[in-house]
């Protein structure tokens, strides 16, 4: 298995459409960075979010039986997120995955250092879509999360042999989504 460079994720960009829109040098001032790193992609936050309404201490959030009117959509330049709370977004970027990569995502330190803990899950082979991000304020202040500046760094891996079957071979359930998508069963 190897990790792929800058220039990988560019030609893949350019030829493949492995990203979109793809910035093709990181982007940094006056922003949290985003774009092409030596070995990976500073993916951005999209501005549309997914917040959790109610009462905290009575509310339970169940995904095998989700009621999704407990969240409300928010539309914001820049999101205050409360102590304790999660909130869910989305890339700007569009994925597709080639069949010999798997590419995990990891939070950025700027917003580590703040509290934020940033959860996507594996974008498996043949995985297509904008990425649902989990987005949670683990500190005991609000902190501000930025639309349209770096939220994640994912990382691309290949392997070392093609797999047998991908997530589009099987019909995963959250393959092409163009929207935050709530869990699913």
């Amino acid at each position: 298995m190897s990790v792929k460079s800058d220039n990988w994720l560019v030609k893949m960009a350019k030829e493949k459409g492995m990203i979109e829109p793809f910035e093709a040098s990181q982007i940094k001032k006056g922003n949290i960075s985003y774009g092409v790193s030596s070995y990976g992609y500073d993916l951005r936050l999209f501005d549309e979010y997914r917040v959790p309404q109610g009462n905290r201490e009575t509310a339970t959030i169940d995904p095998k039986n989700l009621d999704i009117s407990v969240y409300k959509n928010v539309k914001a330049p820049v999101l205050e997120i409360e102590p304790g709370q999660t909130v869910l977004g989305r890339s700007l970027e569009y994925f597709r995955i080639p069949r010999d990569i798997i590419v995990l995502c990891f939070g950025k330190s700027t917003y580590a250092r703040c509290g934020l803990l940033v959860n996507i899950t594996p974008l498996e082979p043949e995985w297509e879509g904008f990425i649902t991000i989990a987005i949670s304020n683990i500190s005991s202040s609000k902190v501000r999360a930025y639309s349209m500046e770096g939220i994640s760094q994912a990382v691309f891996i290949e392997s070392d042999e093609t797999c047998a079957v991908s997530y589009a071979d099987k019909g995963g359930k959250y393959q092409a989504q163009k929207a935050i998508t709530y869990a699913k069963i």
